[in-house]
């Protein structure tokens, strides 16, 4: 089956070709499939399986949220410390579910460890049997409907015998694709690094547009890397870099009850054991990591429902982080402030009444305001070279970097959104017809 171009080839904002993607290709211990269990009542890839025939050491963060899916509740009563098979399906959230949504994730992974167990004897010199508890789940889309046991449960079958042992871009296209709802774009990223002298793989996928939030997670990315790292490790690593990645972004201030991210470490690349997350040797990987995780962060939020542009929020030299953070967000999730951004309005006053609403203590005759290189405010005051043609002209941009300075310390965060137009109305008004 081909790949589903349905968003894809209709965005009307991004019509970015498949070229310009990054080339990921083969992570050795990874393989993936793709199928349709027709969740969209039509053809389009909407289920999608990730297996590591020798397992994986992995890490999530999942939300915060006081309401969370089947799935992460599913993930969350699993202990066990590799797994073998990552299944992510769209369409359905499999929240608010109940004990339906639950059992049918059982009964899902029975079948799925019992496929996988045989696909074991068939082609591992050391088969292993594959247990339920090996197995995780990824879902997304609409809340509260009856989760579609029936239809995934008849495609194991299919997701096991089209398992590719070996990947390359046109399979990393179609898992991104296939996990995406109101995306209009698959986001994929990769980077290389070395621990010691190996070169070491981290490729990343992820899917969010609407219900964008920062509260551990803030949609579904995956990861993936060659390297040897402990679980401990991977867990402390990916927490650490989510803070000024995924939990930097905000599209529309609603945190889902599905948000999840996850690192995969299949042990593939032979290298100098990693003893602890303070371990010198992981130096580089870190890095790598965070640059995979932001670029995958940035790509949701350049994709966010109804999106025209891309909006950078620096706050600089706070008192403490925490309250960088919060005026970068008060700024970030307010719709005044989107919207001006949307009408390529320089209204700059918006700024100013949502640094005053974040509740961070603020010296008036400190405060700088800049629009990209454009000062606007400077010591408390409007600058005297600010000129409205000038920052009308900068509006028009689909770039967009407001940079904030506090002038009371030396703590910094810089957050992600989008503007917010009519389309984002018209996209969430029809979600579920």
């Amino acid at each position: 089956m081909g790949i589903n171009f349905t968003n894809f080839l209709t965005s009307k904002t991004k019509n970015k070709r498949m070229s310009e993607f990054q080339d990921l290709d083969h992570i050795d211990g990874l393989s993936i499939s793709t199928v349709s269990a027709n969740l969209y009542n039509n053809q389009r890839d909407d289920l999608v399986m990730f297996y590591f025939r020798e397992g994986a050491n992995y890490a999530s963060v999942y939300t915060q949220s006081k309401i969370i899916s089947e799935n992460i509740k599913w993930n969350l009563d699993q202990k066990s410390k590799r797994i073998y098979s990552l299944i992510v399906n769209t369409r359905n959230a499999n929240c608010f579910t109940g004990k339906q949504g639950y059992r049918s994730l059982e009964k899902i992974a029975e079948i799925t460890s019992e496929k996988l167990s045989e696909k074991q004897k068939n082609d591992e010199d050391l088969p292993k049997k594959i247990k339920t508890k090996e197995i995780i789940f990824g879902c997304t889309g609409t809340i509260g409907e009856i989760f579609p046991e029936e239809k995934i449960k008849n495609k194991i079958n299919d997701l096991v015998d089209n398992i590719k042992y070996t990947q390359n871009k046109y399979i990393w296209m179609k898992a991104a694709l296939g996990i995406m709802t109101t995306d209009t774009q698959p986001k994929m990223s990769m980077e290389v690094c070395e621990i010691g002298s190996t070169k070491i793989k981290i490729y990343g996928i992820a899917k969010g547009s609407g219900m964008i939030h920062p509260n551990m997670a803030t949609t579904l990315g995956y990861v993936f890397t060659d390297a040897e790292i402990p679980s401990e490790v991977l867990k402390k690593i990916l927490k650490k870099n989510i803070s000024t990645t995924f939990n930097a972004i905000t599209c529309d201030g609603d945190t889902s009850t599905n948000d999840m991210v996850a690192i995969f470490s299949t042990g593939k690349a032979k290298h100098a054991k990693i003893k602890n997350f303070n371990d010198e040797k992981i130096k580089h990987f870190d890095e790598a990591l965070n640059k995979v995780l932001l670029n995958l962060a940035k790509r949701v939020v350049a994709d966010g429902e109804g999106a025209s542009k891309f909006i950078s929020i620096k706050v600089r030299n706070c008192k403490s982080e925490n309250d960088a953070k919060k005026i970068a967000f008060s700024i970030a999730n307010s719709s005044l402030v989107k919207t001006a951004i949307a009408g390529e309005d320089p209204n700059w006053g918006r700024i100013i009444m949502a640094i005053g609403k974040s509740g961070s203590l603020i010296n008036l005759n400190k405060l700088s305001i800049k629009f990209g290189d454009l000062v606007i405010v400077q010591n408390g005051k409007l600058h005297t070279s600010y000129n409205e043609h000038n920052t009308s002209e900068y509006m028009t941009n689909d770039t967009i970097e407001i940079e904030v300075d506090i002038s009371s310390g030396t703590k910094n965060f810089t957050s992600y959104t989008m503007d917010l137009t009519k389309k984002y109305i018209d996209i969430n008004a029809d979600y579920r017809t």
